[in-house]
C-alpha cells in the first residue's frame, strides 16, 4: 500500500482537485484508493457528495470520553465504487485538530491507523488543509510521497518552500522514507500569457535545490473540473475528453512513474 499526501501552506492552488482527480485515476486503473479528507474545509466529500450524516475523521480525532471508543479509519470508511473509498471530513474538525495537536503522539495518528489497511487497498491520498498544522504534519509522517500542487505566482511560491522545509524537518524526526515525489504547477500552461507566472516557473525550474522535482505535466484551467465537483463526478465521467481529465491521467502517468524510482 502507497499513501500519497497532497498539501501546500497556500490555498487556492487546486490541491484537491488533484488529489481527488490522481485518486479517481488511480481507481479507474484498477487499484484499490482510499481517499482521506483531512482538510476541515471538507470540500473534496462535499464534492463527492458523501451523505452527512456518515461520522467523519473527526469522529477518530477527539479524546475519548470515559467508557467510549473512538472509531478506526477502517470503521469510518464510505465505499463510492468497488474500488473507491472515503473518509469524509467536516468542517468542525477545525476545533477537533485543536485538540489533536495537543496530544503527544499526534505525528503518528494516520501512520497507526493505516497499518491494518494494507490488504484492503493499494493506494491511500491524503488531502490537507492549506496550512502545515497537525493534521497535515500526520498525513505527512504516514506518507511515502507528497506530491505538491503550485500556482506560479508569489503567495503559492513561498506556500511551496514553507512546506518544503517541513518535510525535511520530519525526514529527519520522524518519517525517513518520507520524500517530495513532484512539484506540478496548475491553472497554468506554458502558451498562456502570463509574463509573472513564466517568471516564477522558471526560477523554479532552474533552482538546483528544486528543479530534479519539477514535474513535466502542468494542469490548465479548464471548467469542465469544476463542472465535475459541482456534479459529483469523477471528471473522467463527466468530461473523458477534456483538458482537465487529459491533464491529469498525464500527472497520474507521472506520478506513478516517479513512485518506481
Amino acid at each position: 500500500m502507497r499513501t500519497l499526501t497532497f498539501a501546500n501552506n497556500k490555498g487556492g492552488v487546486g490541491k484537491t482537485t488533484s488529489a481527488l482527480a490522481v485518486a479517481h485515476r488511480l481507481a479507474e486503473l484498477g487499484n484499490r484508493v482510499l481517499f482521506i479528507d483531512a482538510d476541515p474545509q471538507a470540500n473534496a466529500s462535499t464534492a463527492s457528495g458523501l451523505p452527512k450524516d456518515k461520522p467523519h475523521l473527526g469522529t477518530a480525532l477527539v479524546p475519548v470520553e470515559e467508557g467510549g471508543q473512538a472509531p478506526a479509519l477502517g470503521d469510518i470508511c464510505y465505499q463510492l465504487t468497488p474500488q473507491f473509498s472515503m473518509v469524509r471530513s467536516a468542517p468542525i474538525m477545525a476545533q477537533h485538530e485543536k485538540t489533536f495537536g495537543n496530544s503527544a503522539d499526534y505525528h503518528f495518528f494516520f501512520r497507526q491507523q493505516l497499518e491494518g489497511l494494507g490488504k484492503r487497498f493499494d493506494y491511500v491520498i491524503l488531502d490537507t488543509g492549506p496550512n502545515l498544522g497537525p493534521l497535515t504534519v500526520a498525513a505527512l509522517v504516514a506518507s511515502d510521497a507528497v506530491f505538491i500542487p503550485l500556482l506560479p505566482n508569489l503567495f503559492g511560491n513561498e506556500g511551496m518552500t514553507a512546506l518544503v522545509d517541513m518535510v525535511a524537518r520530519l525526514r529527519r524526526n520522524f518519517n525517513p522514507g518520507l520524500r517530495i515525489g513532484g512539484i506540478f504547477f496548475t491553472k497554468y500552461s506554458p502558451t498562456y500569457r502570463k509574463a509573472l507566472h513564466h517568471q516564477i516557473a522558471r526560477g523554479i525550474q532552474n533552482d538546483p535545490a528544486l528543479q530534479h522535482l519539477v514535474m513535466k505535466q502542468t494542469i490548465r484551467e479548464n471548467v469542465a473540473l469544476d463542472e465535475a465537483q459541482s456534479m459529483h463526478q469523477p471528471v473522467y465521467d463527466w468530461a473523458p475528453a477534456s483538458n482537465g481529465a487529459a491533464d491529469y491521467r498525464s500527472l497520474t502517468d507521472e506520478i506513478l512513474t516517479r513512485l518506481q524510482n
